[in-house]
């Protein structure tokens, strides 16, 4: 991206209005500083060689002040335009990026993963902070002061307007040489962070299945190189852009040096006079002051357009042309398609799905099942082929019309929604109780409505989850319905009772059911079975009804273990709370001691150099107009030139140094955020909001980057050299000293207070929203396929917005804060400058000082400018640091689900576990989950662990895992209660696969190898026969290498689970705990996984979860949730 991307301005009409109001502020400034250039000179030049008295300059000072006044004027309204700019156009992009998110469709394959899109829309559009600012006002400024002051330059004296005007075009031309080679630091510097994102949410969602296998505390490894990957892509960038600063700076302060030099010698031999000397000198520094503030912001331009870039990038990628025919009614029409071919899923696929039918969709695993009814749900366009209601090719319909003809229990729903009514009402947000309620009885929902729900109905067990999703499909009454597999994850009895309102459900409409369920199925009107992928796939054919089993015994509900939604975290009481900042600042500033004490001092050289290059060149110009013996000013002269060399060199290491400590300090507590994590375990872990967690990783630790880049170092530096220069001014004319220090403390410490003063109610609450958006905009990627299809997707975005817009007025109000402060800085140091040259004409009248020490006391307060110029954005940065690092401590104190040890025996990995009379329940629940539970898993004992739907069998495998501690009775493991014993003690002997098993964003072997890390290929290949996975795996297109995408994305629900029971065979432990072996999968494949998992536990300890006892003959069963059954029995 461009400087300033003519895409950013059409895309954000606050870019617009920000560029025509900067270049009005930077003429202003520019024609100020002229005048402000031109007074001092005067004033200057007239009390020392012209004799005018202290009572004839005087209006000319009040001159000067009022000009001082204009220009901090002009830099408050600077300031709150550049920051009010920037909240703006963050607003409009992220809205924009999100609004073309949801118009390419969820399944669009060239989207990024979703982590990505959240790491882009959470923090990197944040980069444009920076970029609007502080880089595109500068750019702004120089691209219009330096011109209208050359201008000047020429018309006072045309030698030094020509060194100038030869060594001002070499600034762009290193800047662009520079530049090029940042552009592409900067893309893999972001790559870098967005993967780092991605990756985290991604260890986040699969915690438990790491925690189960002994692997998330060997991730810390993994995050780690991720975190160094970006640490160090950050520090190549930043050594790129800061090298154009440091070309920048050595080019202005040497010419500037060369221009003070060249008018010393010129009024040596008097060709010059002082007063147009001292006006050049003014105004020269002026002119490359734009542009070393374009090079010393090239980071913040670097990280923005990146950003930026990524996000323009993203919204030109071309939606689909969709079609703007109105939708047919399909239960008056019916549907056909013609040859459909869908990622070699579907293909050549035909089939007429007549009106007002109830049609069952059957066949093996991965057959395209899914994928059918994302076609006809209008999610995914066909490859090849047509798809036509009645008459009318759904190419041609509008997406958004044929989607209101539809209602969709997809084969894994997202909830949204803060209650249980909420789900439900996603479709018809003013349906009336009596409405709901039918929908929910329909359902065979015995919730209660206004249950609450964590995020992605979190607190819901998988059946529970389904049946919300069924009531929400029931509730939004449309001529279309598609179930994918309604009845998965239910007891029997449950089934049954579904079942039995089908033919209601179905009443006026055409219902597409898949299913694996005979039951399910021999209620539909038709039924067609879809080829397996092996087999030359054709038209679907019909198949006889299967014969309805009777039911077995009562079913669960597997859940993946969620801790109640209404509840909130609690604070370790055995741990004091997070400590105060200035304790966090200590920790931080100790661990990188040695780098930020050197970083200072840098910093203070740097500046000191600047000021001390101002200050000689002054005393040099004064000096020269006496026209001395040149020999007595060659010091001056080579001491100039030292520190304009200078001042570039020690700025250049600073800057390496500090952030380098920064990042340092910034991928450690990345690090450490994981270990907090790992350490609550997957239960608490489970209670926070993704987003919000995204945010801590990926924006609150940068939280010490700002801290000590921005904040302490400036601090500690600008204390140095406003020292040491109030001490040199208190031994030229200490009423001067006293005023410099006055004008210091005014504009290095009152404008920061009044900034954070300003700011200090807006901060916090700007820390809670950014975590609040970054929240609801990883939920809406998650749902974005249910909330299109349910016609809510504008909705959740337009409540994304509003928070976004509070978001917007806070950085609004913290920018007039901060504007507010540097306005006071600029107007306190303009205003010292003037009375302390106003003091070094009275005590030159009065002889006590010489005439050159005037000049050194007028323009030295204009160099320390500099030095407090970011104090007051400093200050506010402090306050958004705070509620940072305090996000980042309270995961700390916080208690874990499960408290090991400090001392546990060592044990072997268990070989027999069993509980007696056990009660659990989750962190922060005031009930039990499950209680009176006994299990007897002694070695060779396989149970079945049945139960009605949401009864906590799933909760009883997370105590046995160890990631939900006892509230009572006991549990063993090998005979020694397990709270003698570490968590991974007690795992070590398990292997397990959850109901819904997590698949990494990564390869099929990695994924595979997390149960066990020094597995060979061929064992590999081997368990996924006995999974009954060979015929999938032998057409995987790269073998093991093959990337299963993200979350698993690229397989099918009957996939997905056989590959988790694949990972627990292979890990080959003594104990095998399966929730759900057979979820998703049709009578033959079950029936043959069924055999495996018998004949795999024929000699070990086995549990398994599951509403299928039919499954799992042989096994002793034990009921949860009514009277308990003892496995003896």
């Amino acid at each position: 991206m461009r400087p300033l991307d003519p895409r950013l301005l059409r895309q954000a009409s606050g870019a617009r209005r920000f560029v025509l109001l900067g270049l009005g502020v930077a003429v202003a400034t520019a024609a100020l500083v002229m005048v402000q250039a031109d007074l001092l000179s005067r004033v200057v030049a007239d009390g020392f060689l012209g004799g005018v008295g202290l009572d004839l300059l005087a209006p000319l000072l009040g001159l000067l002040l009022a000009a001082v006044a204009g220009r901090a004027g002009l830099a408050w309204i600077a300031e709150v335009a550049a920051h009010r700019a920037s909240a703006d156009v963050v607003r409009e992009l992220r809205g924009r990026i999100v609004g073309h998110v949801l118009r390419l469709g969820p399944r669009r394959a060239d989207l990024p993963p979703r982590g990505e899109l959240a790491t882009l829309t959470a923090r990197g559009l944040d980069d444009l902070e920076g970029y609007f600012g502080r880089y595109l006002p500068a750019l702004l400024v120089a691209a219009v002061v330096p011109a209208m002051l050359g201008v000047r330059i020429l018309t006072a004296d045309w030698v030094s307007a020509v060194i100038v005007g030869l060594t001002v075009p070499l600034v762009p031309v290193f800047a662009v040489l520079v530049g090029l080679h940042t552009e592409r630091a900067t893309a893999r510097q972001w790559r870098a962070l967005a993967v780092l994102g991605h990756h985290f949410l991604d260890l986040v969602s699969g915690l438990d299945v790491l925690v189960a296998f002994g692997r998330d505390r060997h991730q810390t490894s993994g995050l780690r190189t991720l975190a160094e990957a970006y640490r160090r892509a950050t520090l190549r960038t930043l050594r790129v852009a800061f090298l154009s600063s440091l070309v920048l700076e050595l080019v202005a302060t040497l010419s500037v040096a060369l221009v003070a030099v060249s008018i010393g010698l010129r009024l040596v031999d008097g060709s010059l006079d002082l007063g147009t000397g001292l006006l050049v000198l003014l105004l020269a520094p002026e002119v490359y002051l734009p542009l070393r503030a374009v090079g010393a912001r090239f980071h913040d331009a670097a990280a923005g357009t990146a950003a930026a870039g990524a996000a323009l990038d993203l919204l030109d990628t071309a939606a689909p042309e969709s079609g703007r025919a109105g939708a047919p009614d399909p239960a008056l029409v019916g549907l056909r398609l013609r040859g459909v071919r869908v990622d070699g899923r579907l293909t050549a696929l035909d089939l007429d799905l007549p009106p007002r039918a109830v049609v069952g969709i059957t066949g093996p695993s991965g057959c395209g099942k899914s994928t059918l009814l994302d076609v006809l749900a209008g999610l995914r366009a066909p490859d090849g082929g047509t798809a036509l209601a009645g008459d009318t090719d759904l190419a041609a319909v509008e997406p958004t019309w044929w989607r209101r003809r539809v209602a969709w229990v997809p084969q894994r729903p997202v909830l949204t929604g803060d209650t249980v009514r909420e789900a439900i009402t996603l479709a018809a947000p003013d349906a009336g109780p009596a409405s709901v309620a039918r929908a929910a009885r329909l359902a065979c929902l015995d919730l209660p409505l206004d249950t609450p729900l964590g995020e992605d109905g979190g607190g819901l067990s998988t059946g529970q989850r389904r049946r919300v999703a069924l009531a929400r499909a029931i509730l939004a009454d449309r001529p279309l319905l598609l179930l994918d597999e309604p009845t998965e994850g239910v007891d029997a009895d449950t089934e049954t009772r579904i079942g039995e309102s089908l033919d209601e459900i179905a009443a006026g409409r055409t219902v597409v059911v898949v299913s694996h369920r005979a039951d399910v199925l021999g209620r539909c009107h038709r039924v067609v079975s879809l080829a397996p992928p092996t087999e030359q796939p054709g038209a679907g054919g019909e198949t006889p009804l299967p014969a309805r089993p009777t039911p077995a015994g009562s079913a669960d509900d597997a859940a993946t273990p969620r801790p109640p939604a209404a509840t909130r975290p609690t604070p370790r009481p055995s741990r004091p709370g997070p400590p105060g900042l200035p304790a966090w600042v200590r920790q931080a500033a100790r661990e990188q001691r040695a780098r930020l004490v050197l970083a200072v001092l840098l910093a203070a050289s740097a500046w000191g150099s600047g000021v001390a290059l101002t200050a000689t060149s002054a005393w040099l110009i004064s000096t020269a107009a006496l026209q001395p013996p040149v020999l007595t000013l060659m010091v001056a002269i080579v001491a100039v030139r030292a520190f304009g060399l200078g001042k570039g060199v020690f700025r250049y290491a600073e800057r390496l140094v500090s952030h380098d400590a920064a990042l340092r300090v910034g991928s450690a507590l990345r690090v450490r955020l994981w270990g907090d994590l790992v350490r609550l375990g997957p239960a608490a872990t489970a209670r926070h909001r993704r987003g919000d967690l995204l945010v801590r990783l990926i924006a609150d630790t940068d939280a010490p980057q700002d801290l000590l880049v921005r904040v302490l170092l400036p601090g500690c530096a600008a204390l140095l050299v406003g020292g040491a220069a109030v001490a040199g001014f208190l031994l030229l004319l200490p009423a001067a000293g006293l005023a410099l220090a006055v004008g210091l403390l005014v504009a290095g410490v009152g404008a920061p207070a009044v900034a954070a003063w300003a700011a200090h109610r807006s901060e916090h609450r700007t820390a809670a929203l950014r975590s609040e958006v970054a929240s609801r905009t990883v939920e809406l990627l998650d749902a974005a396929a249910d909330l299109l299809v349910f016609g809510a997707a504008d909705r959740h975005r337009h409540a994304l917005a509003h928070v976004d817009d509070q978001l917007a007025t806070a950085r609004r109000r913290a920018a007039t804060a901060t504007g507010a402060g540097t306005a006071l800085a600029v107007l306190a140091i303009g205003a010292t400058a003037v009375v302390c040259a106003a003091l070094g004409l009275a005590a030159y009248a009065d002889g006590r000082i010489a005439g050159p020490v005037i000049a050194v006391l007028a323009l030295t307060p204009l160099a320390l400018a500099e030095i407090v110029a970011g104090l007051p954005e400093a200050a506010v940065r402090l306050l958004s640091i705070v509620p940072a690092a305090e996000r980042l401590q309270s995961l700390e104190s916080l208690e874990p689900a499960v408290v090991d040890p400090e001392h546990a025996p060592d044990a072997a990995s268990p070989t027999t576990l069993d509980a007696e009379d056990l009660a659990v329940r989750w962190p922060g629940s005031d009930s039990d989950a499950v209680a009176g539970l006994d299990l007897d898993l002694a070695v060779g004992h396989r149970i079945a662990l049945v139960g009605p739907s949401g009864s906590g069998k799933s909760t009883a495998v997370a105590a046995l895992l160890r990631t939900l501690a006892p509230r009572a009775g006991t549990l063993r493991a090998d005979g020694r209660d397990v709270r003698m014993l570490r968590g991974e003690q007690v795992r070590d002997g398990i292997a397990w696969c959850g109901s819904w098993t997590h698949l990494f964003d990564g390869s099929l072997r990695a994924n595979l190898t997390l149960a066990a890390p020094d597995a060979t290929d061929a064992e590999l290949v081997a368990v996924l026969r006995r999974a009954r996975l060979g015929g999938w795996f032998a057409r995987l297109p790269a073998g093991l290498d093959t990337p299963v995408g993200a979350h698993g994305g690229t397989v099918s629900g009957g996939e997905r689970q056989r590959l988790g029971i694949a990972r627990a065979l292979l890990a080959d432990r003594p104990i095998l705990v399966l929730d759900e072996p057979t979820a998703h999968l049709d009578e033959a494949t079950a029936a043959a996984l069924s055999t495996e998992i018998l004949a795999a536990t024929a000699d070990r300890t086995a549990l398994v979860v599951t509403h299928r006892p039919d499954h799992t003959p042989g096994l002793t069963r034990v009921e949860v949730g009514r009277e308990p059954v003892r496995s003896g029995r």
